[in-house]
């Protein structure tokens, strides 16, 4: 089987895209299951039950990060969004889920988990490792297929979860950074891994963001309101994971960018 993993939605822009070229990515790579970190979706910052709902259209499951409360009105409307997962590691006493188990339209059952990095993080978290330990113990043994949205700035920290969770999950895919890395490849004991899957946002910006902005902000060291780049060419990047259903071991990932004109 092959599920299907977006990288982070960046505004109006990044949620066309996602709906428009997701159902042609699961014709085309026969994607049962679709996950799509969503947390700069809502205007480049955090999510809004609109802008899940929106996703939701064409994906089975949404990730956040570090952006997660950015909108106003979220924490409550995450209470009411099953399909929206939050990182694992946030207090307890914050709204929403860490992890879930969810139905797999192609057979079986997929658990994601959603974890925030503490290495260069503005946020605090518990440590994620810690975490992630307590919720393979509770995740029942007839769930095999495991799916680990890792939001962390750090390659190391990335690689490091990664390698933590070889052959105990079938993917840990990084986010945050919004630049695909080319290090996508299939860890000994069975755990696809990626370092970062990279963006949906466009393609001529800076981390989905308007250029002049961003090149103002660096080139003076003035703060600057950082514009999203909403229309024109806009890049969605993905992976692919190919896995037995059976053991949850993956067997291929296929990094993957795709184009559109919004």
């Amino acid at each position: 089987m092959n599920l299907l993993f977006i990288g982070d939605v960046v505004g109006r822009g990044g949620r066309e895209a996602v709906k428009r070229l997701v159902p042609e990515l699961r014709r085309e790579f026969n994607c049962q299951f679709v996950v799509v970190n969503a947390e700069n979706s809502a205007a480049g910052n955090g999510l809004t039950g609109g802008c899940a709902r929106e996703l939701l259209t064409v994906a089975d499951v949404l990730t956040t990060g570090d952006h997660t409360w950015d909108q106003k009105g979220f924490d409550s409307e995450i209470r009411t969004l099953d399909r929206v997962i939050r990182p694992a590691n946030f207090s307890t006493r914050q709204p929403g889920r860490g992890w879930a188990v969810y139905r797999n339209p192609g057979g079986g059952e997929v658990a994601v988990i959603a974890l925030l990095g503490k290495v260069f993080m503005r946020e605090s978290a518990y440590c994620p490792f810690e975490t992630v330990e307590r919720i393979l113990k509770e995740i029942p043994a007839t769930v095999k297929t495991i799916l680990v949205d890792f939001h962390a700035e750090a390659t190391s920290e990335k690689l490091a979860m990664a390698s933590f969770l070889d052959g105990k999950v079938t993917a840990v895919l990084g986010t945050h950074t919004h630049v695909p890395t080319a290090d996508a490849r299939v860890l000994a004991g069975g755990t696809a891994a990626q370092t970062d899957v990279g963006m949906v946002g466009g393609d001529v910006s800076i981390l989905g963001r308007n250029v002049d902005d961003v090149l103002y902000k660096f080139t003076t060291g003035m703060p600057n309101r950082l514009a999203v780049v909403e229309t024109g060419t806009i890049r969605l990047d993905a992976a692919v994971v190919g896995y037995d259903h059976m053991t949850g071991r993956a067997r291929a990932i296929q990094s993957l960018s795709r184009r559109i004109e919004i």
